[in-house]
Parts: C-alpha cells; structure tokens; sequence
C-alpha cells in the first residue's frame, strides 16, 4: 500500500484538480504534470489522499478543508447571490496565476455550496465572439455564460463537472448549437467544437 503523501499542500491540491481534467484534456494535464514536477502516479495519490479527507467519518467542514490544505485566502468577503448571502473565498494556483480557485460557503456553517476556478481581479479575461474561441482552459463557466447569454447551465456527470448550453456563431456566422462541458469551471471541451492546440 504507497503511503499518503508527508504534506499536503497547494502542490497535491493542484494534482486533484487536474485529476479529474484529465478525462478530457490528457495532453494538457501532462504538461501541467511536468511544469509541478509529477507524475501520473503523483496524481492519483494525491487524488485517492483528497477523497479519504473528503469521506473520513470525522472530516471537518469543506471550508477548514480547503483553508488547511491552501492555507489564509487570498481574498475573503461576503456576497449576495440572488436571495443567498454567502462567504466568498479565493485562493491563487501557480498552475493557473490568472485564475483563483473560489470557495462559496454558507455563513457561520463552515459548509461549502460551490468550489470552482474563476478569473482572478484585474486579469484580462478572453475575448469569446465565436466558437473557435472556446478552446480547452480558455475561460471559465461564468465568462462562457456571459458572452454567449442567454446561457443554460446543466448539471455534470460528477460533483466538480458542469455544462453550459447556448448558441454562439463560427467564424463564418454560422450559428451553432453548443453544450461546453466544464470541470471544476474552466472550459474542458466541445463535444463537437474546435481540438485543443
């Protein structure tokens, strides 16, 4: 049996996120591998050492989780989101310094309701006109919606796993019909759009 990791920090924590990326973008999660300094290996320990935390009979709540593993947020606040106030946390990933891996949480619960990448403040986020646009980790769930509004959000096929369906032009201006599949909110793939570069 190969022992749980010594630490585990903001390294193994990137390793779970691409865990689960790699299903669609293979190609780009070993090049990730490579810029961490992993291995395959690496990363299914890593992911098997998350989910015995996540599913350990005395966890703690998804919020001390995420802060013991990540360490103090970058950022903190309170935000309202339709009828729901909730505690917004934000962490930044060497993997990906544009973005921050966000925590939604319920005030005073220490429960977490979404966990997702989003683009971080003052980063230049992607110019989405078309479809060939939409490549793989190009933008987030949030920037796709809003570019392509009205958007549909559907749910995944796994907890960290969305789609997004909405129409959007090709080059051309030919309208087409899309369903963008996410993982933990950035954009995986099209099943019928542009291959990753």
């Amino acid at each position: 049996m190969t022992a749980a990791p010594a630490a585990f920090g903001r390294r193994e924590f990137q390793l779970v996120l691409l865990r689960r990326m790699n299903d669609f973008q293979p190609a780009r999660v070993d090049r990730a591998l490579r810029e961490l300094g992993a291995s395959r290996a690496d990363m299914r320990e890593a992911n098997k050492h998350w989910q015995a935390r996540v599913r350990s009979p005395g966890a703690r709540g998804a919020l001390a989780r995420y802060r013991s593993v990540l360490g103090p947020p970058r950022a903190a606040a309170r935000r309202r989101i339709g009828d729901l106030e909730c505690d917004v946390l934000q962490w930044e990933l060497p993997l990906w310094p544009d973005l921050r891996f966000e925590v939604l949480g319920v005030p005073g619960s220490g429960a977490a309701w979404n966990a997702w990448l989003v683009r971080a403040p003052g980063a230049e986020p992607p110019a989405l006109r078309t479809v060939e646009d939409l490549t793989p980790w190009s933008c987030t769930v949030d920037e796709a919606a809003r570019a392509f509004a009205p958007a549909r959000p559907r749910e995944g096929s796994a907890p960290t796993r969305s789609q997004l369906a909405f129409a959007a032009p090709d080059r051309d201006g030919v309208r087409h019909e899309i369903v963008a599949e996410f993982t933990w909110g950035l954009l995986q793939r099209l099943p019928q759009g542009p291959a990753a570069p």
